[in-house]
């Protein structure tokens, strides 16, 4: 009994402050908005929290600080936030609001692979977004291991997430369980899209990013062969080689696709590997080639280093190779690698809104949201 007390004094008090800082009471709001009403200046109904950070042009994650605690966020921000309470009239459910804070804080966040800098990257900004919008990150790596990764979700649920951010294996994962989880947990899924998994996905466009860097090589030399894994653990490989397929078509060259042999994570020992054997048995019909993603270009690279080929654009080079993804490491090889740049930014803050969006609403997403980010090109000296 005396926690409900305690429980109901939390919410009390967290109604009291946030109408001292701008949100108003009943009668002044009533006041307000007959004044507006008056004076032809009444604004839509805003619903819920989703609906007044689109309105007010403030970030969600912004919004959150401020409720959770109006002098965590800049005094310009707490200005502008005020202002739009007082004109859109819009109070927050403060009960539903205290009642997910005092459960639980924690979002987790799932990625496959820890060790791959790519991931790493994405990772580190979502965590920072997620500590920014007042949540308590829980950073979980899935090791390639489809076993791990339910592990994973079970260690979640027992600590009760608020929400969860998830880039899953993808071709070896268990969708269903993922399902499951998703069904119960808010979930926005990242990178990897399963399905129509999730209350939303955020990533990369695929598709948009492989026609470009097809046309930018083809535009300044030989057509490129595509050097993938036979079967690949990421299924963007998958989105990657069919434009591949549908450009080259297109732009009437035949379609070449170089496929090798390797398993698992370690993409870098398979483009060495592969690079090796497409050499050693004359496999490549043209100078250049496209890997599937960086790490497997930085391999090849490595190989065709060893077998003294000379990769890059200028006179005198034997091949032009080309990457996906921007990899960390990119800028440093040698030569650095012509690659396709991913928006992290973009990517990482859109998917935090997304999940921190879901857990304040009042009510579930109406439909799957579905974003995708353009890729950039990254001209450099290996293509």
């Amino acid at each position: 009994m005396q926690g409900s007390t305690q429980a109901a004094g939390i919410i009390v008090a967290r109604q009291l402050t946030l109408q001292g800082k701008g949100v108003c009471s009943d009668g002044d709001k009533a006041t307000k908005r007959n004044k507006r009403k008056k004076t032809g200046l009444a604004d839509p109904k805003i619903k819920n929290m989703e609906q007044f950070a689109t309105v007010s042009g403030i970030s969600r994650p912004t919004l959150s600080k401020y409720f959770n605690d109006p002098g965590s966020v800049r005094k310009s921000s707490r200005s502008r936030i005020e202002a739009a309470l007082e004109r859109y009239d819009y109070r927050p459910n403060i009960y539903a609001m205290n009642q997910n804070r005092r459960l639980t804080k924690n979002i987790g966040i799932m990625v496959p692979y820890l060790a791959d800098p790519f991931f790493a990257e994405i990772a580190r900004n979502i965590e920072a977004l997620v500590r920014g919008g007042g949540y308590r990150p829980v950073l979980l790596g899935a090791h390639g291991d489809p076993a791990q990764e339910i592990g994973n979700l079970e260690t979640l649920r027992a600590i009760k997430p608020a929400g969860v951010l998830m880039a899953p294996l993808g071709r070896i994962s268990d969708p269903e369980a993922i399902r499951a989880f998703a069904e119960d947990v808010p979930t926005v899924l990242f990178d990897n899209q399963i399905a129509d998994i999730g209350a939303a996905y955020v990533g990369h466009d695929n598709a948009q990013a492989t026609k470009m860097m097809c046309d930018y090589l083809c535009r300044t030399g030989e057509p490129p062969v595509f050097f993938e894994m036979r079967t690949p653990s990421n299924p963007n490989a998958f989105r990657r080689r069919n434009t591949y397929c549908e450009v080259m078509e297109a732009l009437g060259h035949k379609p070449h696709l170089v496929q090798v042999d390797g398993e698992g994570w370690d993409f870098e020992s398979i483009g060495f590997r592969g690079c090796k054997y497409v050499i050693e048995n004359e496999l490549l019909p043209t100078n250049t080639v496209l890997c599937s993603n960086d790490r497997l270009a930085i391999g090849f690279l490595s190989a065709a280093y060893e077998m003294g080929l000379r990769v890059g654009n200028s006179r005198g080079c034997d091949l032009r190779v080309a990457g996906h993804d921007n990899h960390p490491y990119s800028r440093y090889t040698c030569p650095t690698l012509t690659t396709i740049s991913q928006d992290y930014g973009a990517i990482a803050r859109t998917s935090a809104e997304a999940l921190i969006g879901l857990i304040e609403s009042d009510s579930p997403n109406e439909a799957r949201n579905v974003t995708l980010f353009d890729g950039n090109l990254l001209m450099r000296g290996s293509a």
